[in-house]
């Protein structure tokens, strides 16, 4: 084993020490189920807001955007980073104010319990709707996690992928069963702050190794399409091909979906009072500019050090053929970065523990809603199975450690692409969700049927356009969130108005949480 790997292995190590620690300690303050999937809505400002960016973004932060960019140029990376940071504002502004108040008021620790409790379904049929969302989405998006780790371990040491995934997981599950969604949170907000700091160390590294900040965009600017947003470059042809509207549309959208993520919703839920979240939607905002601002230039960077030589061959965007080698780059850099002396092998650890944090952070979040859609959701409420305390824990745990096993099951394949799975669960959590949410929230006519048939039309159609219209091309080439989320905001109003009004008990509650707001 050579220094500059020791140097990388004590990194990693000491920063999964930590996050066990924190599950430990966290441990203490998990009495009960409640605790365990919300925390006891104790979350200060700072916390709430870092462990919701955290968790949201996963791997496709220091590994997909990145790579999107490095193979094809900004717009792609670009236009989806536009459309998250006006997402994230919007989601903070309007959505995480209001359902804190609300789920308090009606003392309901899971998303799908909201909406059973806020349309008094006493059939449980949204209860067990949104329970089985969750898992069809979650562990496809968790999955993509244990991939991101899988490829991480595999390319810096050379490690069997499957392997290397298992043992990532075996991590995560640790410190996530021992202390709940504390633990998540608190290893979320230490790991949001490393992966700022990966970021900027090898975006600095980048630009020297590359020539310089002049180096980097006379690079750019040499490749045609590159640096438009209206254009991708051709690694093919070396021509710029044109990014049209639709295009632009599709990625943009990618910021719906924040209104439908249980994982971030939950944060909303467990902050210690309404009137933190003000503060802690302006520390979200920011940060989500600057992380995704820089990771999408990293990819420049990256750029820019292959044509100069200062970056191994290994990907060379004229010989990977797609982007999902290119989502490598962090890591490559990272080797390259611990191959001067031993103090850079330490740093290059913490660059590497910063691409772990950003699949941690998402991956433990999931993990928890799943497990709480399961073991809450299906087994308790919808089968009517009372269990004591002792036992309901421990139905959470058994439950989150079978659904990190059918993640890993679905990450098996190493050529998975972490940004192609990512971008799946995200449309069919925006589609399920996020309509629903939203009219929950601001149309008091909004009634159990309308959101019933909002959830299994914005569900089905993210299956229906991804495989049946959007293979058509041309202008159907749209991402499936947008068009799955129309529908069912279409839908919801439809059946609403045409079924029966809400009972008055529901619109004076619904009144009485908007004045708070």
């Amino acid at each position: 084993m050579t220094t500059s790997q020791i140097g990388i292995i004590i990194s990693i190590l000491v920063y999964l020490a930590m996050m066990l620690l924190v599950g430990f300690v966290s441990s203490k303050d998990t009495n009960d189920v409640s605790d365990f999937y919300l925390g006891g809505r104790k979350l200060g400002p700072f916390v709430t807001a870092m462990s919701a960016e955290a968790s949201d973004m996963s791997s496709y932060l220091l590994m997909g955007l990145p790579g999107l960019a490095y193979f094809s140029g900004i717009a792609d990376a670009g236009w989806t980073a536009i459309g998250l940071i006006v997402g994230t504002y919007l989601n903070w502004l309007l959505t995480a104010r209001r359902l804190r108040n609300y789920t308090e008021r009606l003392n309901a620790i899971t998303i799908p319990d909201y909406f059973k409790k806020r349309f008094r379904d006493n059939s449980n049929v949204i209860l067990c709707l949104g329970a089985i969302f969750i898992l069809v989405f979650f562990i496809p998006y968790t999955a993509s996690g244990f991939s991101a780790c899988g490829k991480l371990f595999s390319s810096l040491f050379g490690v069997n992928y499957q392997l290397a995934m298992i043992v990532s997981a075996v991590i995560i599950i640790g410190y996530t069963t021992t202390g709940g969604f504390l633990a998540a949170s608190k290893t979320d907000f230490i790991q949001s702050i490393v992966m700022t700091v990966a970021l900027f160390f090898v975006v600095g590294y980048g630009i020297v190794s590359a020539g310089g900040m002049t180096a980097v965009i006379d690079n750019a600017k040499s490749l045609s399409g590159f640096l438009a947003l209206s254009a991708t470059h051709n690694n093919a042809t070396g021509a710029g091909d044109s990014y049209g509207f639709f295009n632009k549309i599709t990625m943009f959208c990618w910021g719906l979906g924040y209104f439908g993520m249980p994982h971030i919703l939950l944060r909303f839920m467990a902050a210690r009072k309404a009137s933190d979240l003000k503060l802690s939607r302006r520390i979200a905002s920011i940060w989500v500019v600057f992380s995704l601002c820089i990771a999408v230039f990293l990819g420049v960077v990256g750029r820019a050090m292959t044509e100069a030589s200062a970056l191994e061959s290994l990907l060379d965007p004229e010989n990977i053929g797609s982007s999902s080698k290119a989502e490598t780059l962090i890591v490559v850099l990272a080797q390259q970065i611990s191959e001067h002396n031993f103090i850079f092998a330490l740093i290059a650890g913490v660059v590497i523990a910063g691409i772990l944090a950003s699949t941690m952070s998402t991956a433990d979040s999931q993990l928890i809603a799943a497990s709480s859609a399961v073991s809450e959701n299906i087994i308790q409420e919808t089968f009517g199975i009372n269990l004591n305390e002792r036992a309901a824990m421990l139905t959470a745990r058994i439950t989150l450690i079978v659904v990190a096993i059918f993640g890993v099951v679905i990450a098996w394949n190493p050529n998975s692409s972490v940004f192609g799975i990512v971008s799946f669960a995200w449309a069919g959590f925006g589609a399920v969700f996020g309509p629903a949410m939203i009219m929950s929230l601001y149309w008091n006519r909004t009634n159990k049927y309308g959101i019933m048939a909002g959830m299994i039309s914005g569900g089905l159609m993210v299956f229906i356009w991804k495989y049946l219209v959007r293979p058509i091309g041309g202008v159907w080439n749209l991402y499936e969130l947008a068009p799955a989320f129309l529908v069912a905001i279409i839908v919801i109003v439809i059946v609403s108005l045409l079924t029966k009004a809400p009972d008055q008990e529901i619109i004076d509650e619904f009144e009485h949480v908007s004045k708070m707001s």
